[in-house]
């Protein structure tokens, strides 16, 4: 679920790209293991990945994720503007029946499942044109720090291309191997993704349905609480707060604490209830943040504070405005 980063980090790089080779040991290794442990066809698993290409591409963007490399103010610059929010209120009214009745089902609010597909791939319009395979064996084999992850999502997605009867030559997606309008990694897909539809398969390209499903099943899955906020705008009343471990991802603190320290945020919460400061670098200086529950749920779908924040604040804009004329007259034509 990283495509979105991708956008940010584009740059010429030189094209190159080498046939995975299979003599590796890990790749050897690799292959013995999934074999042995999924039941898979050895010949099968060996075809595949020797049309796998390493791509330098990847590794560098993987190298330099945008959230270690931008201020809040440049990061949410790319995902809070007029057309995304506007985008996302027509997508809203194409969608509604589906929305609210995910919406009905999880609890999880419409316009969260909006800000999500609108953040990771502007409504489902750029969903990445790596090659999954490529994606995947890169990092697996050529990118030591998260290699065991990869390895993981690698395996998950030969599972998958079996079950969904996907050829996986074929399938693309981010360069992290993320997959359709939600970018789902293959884990995700097989354990979260959802048949909205009821066509008896899960398509995560083109069948809205699913992914609307999928994602609402995804937060519920991971925790959701119905009708509980998801961060809120903060102040210090004196400038020099000790003991606030700002920017983590975990809920360390609660709201009782914060309030403790001197952060100031006008949200009707109970003292006992989790939370995390943010403290983030805006265009004139520090602004804060306090995230709840339902925030750390979100950086579940992307570890990252910022990206949470980013779909907070495009959700909220998405539900604050006036929906476009257009896109009602449309629904109302055509009901």
């Amino acid at each position: 679920m990283h495509y979105a980063l991708a956008l940010l980090l584009m740059w010429t790089l030189p094209s190159f790209a080498a046939t995975l080779s299979l003599e590796k040991p890990d790749v050897q290794a690799f292959i013995n293991e999934v074999v042995i442990r999924d039941h898979l066809d050895r010949q099968w698993v060996t075809n595949v990945l020797s049309h796998a290409d390493f791509k330098q591409s990847i590794v560098d963007t993987m190298s330099k994720p945008a959230e270690h490399v931008r201020a809040w103010h440049e990061y949410r610059a790319i995902f809070i503007t007029e057309r995304r929010i506007r985008e996302g209120r027509e997508f809203f009214v194409e969608h509604r029946d589906q929305l609210e009745d995910a919406s009905r089902k999880t609890g999880v609010p419409p316009e969260i499942i909006c800000a999500i597909v609108g953040v990771e791939t502007s409504y489902g319009k750029i969903t990445g044109s790596y090659r999954v395979l490529d994606a995947l064996a890169t990092l697996a084999f050529d990118y030591p720090p998260r290699a065991s992850y990869f390895r993981g999502e690698l395996e998950q997605f030969l599972l998958l291309s079996r079950e969904a009867k996907f050829d996986p030559l074929k399938v693309t997606g981010s360069y992290g191997g993320a997959m359709g309008a939600p970018q789902f990694m293959p884990r995700s897909y097989r354990e979260f993704a959802a048949d909205g539809d009821k066509d008896g398969r899960i398509d995560l390209w083109n069948s809205w349905p699913d992914i609307i499903q999928s994602v609402a099943r995804y937060f519920v899955i991971h925790g959701w609480k119905t009708g509980e906020p998801v961060v809120a705008k903060a102040d210090l009343w004196y400038p020099d707060v000790s003991d606030l471990p700002a920017g983590r991802i975990d809920l360390t603190e609660s709201a009782g604490s914060l309030r403790n320290k001197g952060v100031l945020f006008d949200v009707p919460i109970r003292n006992e209830t989790p939370a995390v400061f943010l403290a983030l670098r805006d265009t004139d200086g520090p602004t804060y943040r306090v995230g709840f529950h339902n925030f750390w749920v979100i950086t579940r779908y992307n570890h990252s504070n910022m990206y949470a924040l980013a779909v907070s604040e495009l959700a909220e804009a998405i539900a604050a405005g006036p929906l476009p004329a257009t896109a009602i007259a449309a629904q109302t034509t055509h009901p």
